[in-house]
């Protein structure tokens, strides 16, 4: 019975960190529309802080690649496409991580609730 309340509680700590990425996302989209726009000043999400802190593996890992704290900050500097590009693609493959540990949970408590039928 714990492990099945370890599952939801992974559900819950996956979609945090799915909303985390989303806003990363977002992030870097402005980064990239602005990349032409003179003054602009690049922006960068940081949220190793509060992966870190939910204490799961998989969030660990997630909070390794992808740095400090949640929240934006500006970084000195003209924003560079590429880069922006890599970071777009670093995101969504941490995303694809994410949801696909998300689904092996709903597995887990389909499984549950037939079994209790």
């Amino acid at each position: 019975m714990g492990e099945l309340f370890n599952t939801f509680d992974g559900l819950k700590v996956s979609g945090k960190i799915l909303n985390l990425l989303s806003k990363d996302q977002s992030i870097i989209t402005s980064n990239i529309t602005n990349v032409d726009t003179p003054n602009y000043i690049r922006k960068k999400s940081n949220f190793e802080d509060v992966i870190g802190s939910i204490r799961s593996p998989i969030e660990t890992e997630l909070a390794k690649k992808m740095g400090p704290s949640p929240l934006t900050s500006e970084q000195d500097g003209k924003v560079v496409l590429e880069n922006e590009l890599m970071n777009m693609q670093r995101n969504f493959l941490l995303y694809s991580m994410v949801t696909r540990r998300a689904g092996s949970l709903v597995t887990v408590i389909k499984g549950a609730a037939q079994i209790g039928r």
